[in-house]
Parts: structure tokens; C-alpha cells; sequence
């Protein structure tokens, strides 16, 4: 289990936070859960989170990882940027509510300008979703945000 709270891991607030917690990670793979609700900000009207919500957990799940690595370095935490998602399946077409996920990420490449692919699971009875997504971690997001504003 991770020593810091999911919320001091991930640059999101509030309801935009959906993982609960980090069971696991080391240098390379982070292993997080996510209990199902009966309601929320991306539940369909069944009380399902929608499969496609799973894109966005495996994109929490490595924020989480890249979080937990820089904690442990005494770094802060930096935002990090979904690039895209290649090959995502899920056999279900909606997560149940009251189940409880788990979202694990494993890192299968990483440089130096902060670009990254993961390989991403996420488990639960009779739920399998899986993908692979590219991220951008900019060391500087600041600057980088303020150079793509100076453009418009």
C-alpha cells in the first residue's frame, strides 16, 4: 500500500479523482483500485461506469505510478498528458456498481522528454479491460503551456 494519499498523487481534485488507492508499484508497475459507485460524474443511467471510463482509470493508474516515483524521489508530483490509447478491449460494455476494480499499469517505455507507453489491465469477476497508452509527463508544463498560449 502506497504511504500517500491518492489525492496527493494524481494532478486532479475533487470528483475527477476515481481510483481509491495504490495497493503496489515499484519501479516499473503500479497496481491501484477503484470501487464502482451507484453514481457519479461519468455514470450512465443504469448506475454503471461505462467502459470507456476504463481509459481514464488506466490513465489515473499511471499518474499514480508517475506520482508514487517522484514521492519517493522527494520531487513533485507533475502533470502528465493522455497521448492515446491503442487496443483497448473491455468485455463488459459497463463497469457494476459495488464492484471493485483493480488498474494496474506496467511501463514498457520511457525517456528522458518525459514520453512514455504503458501496458495497462484493469480486473475484476467476470471484467477484463485492457490497452496500451502513450503519455506525456513535460518537465515544465508551465512553460510549455505558456509557449502553446503564445501561439493562439
Amino acid at each position: 500500500m502506497s504511504p500517500w494519499p491518492i489525492a496527493e498523487l494524481i494532478p486532479h481534485a475533487g470528483d475527477m479523482i476515481l481510483l481509491d488507492a495504490v495497493l503496489e508499484h515499484d519501479a516499473d508497475h503500479v497496481r491501484c483500485t477503484h470501487k464502482v459507485a451507484a453514481d457519479g460524474l461519468l455514470h450512465a443511467a443504469d448506475g454503471r461506469l461505462p467502459a470507456w471510463a476504463g481509459v481514464e482509470l488506466m490513465a489515473q493508474a499511471i499518474a499514480a505510478w508517475a506520482g508514487c516515483t517522484a514521492r519517493a524521489k522527494g520531487r513533485p508530483v507533475r502533470l502528465g498528458l493522455l497521448l492515446g490509447t491503442r487496443q483497448y478491449r473491455c468485455n463488459v460494455t459497463g463497469f457494476p456498481p459495488g464492484s471493485t476494480l483493480t488498474v494496474s499499469a506496467r511501463r514498457e517505455f520511457s525517456d528522458a522528454t518525459g514520453m512514455g507507453v504503458f501496458v495497462c489491465r484493469i480486473e475484476a469477476p467476470g471484467v477484463l479491460a485492457e490497452a496500451k497508452l502513450t503519455v506525456f509527463s513535460p518537465p515544465d508544463a508551465t512553460a510549455l503551456f505558456a509557449t502553446a498560449l503564445s501561439h493562439d
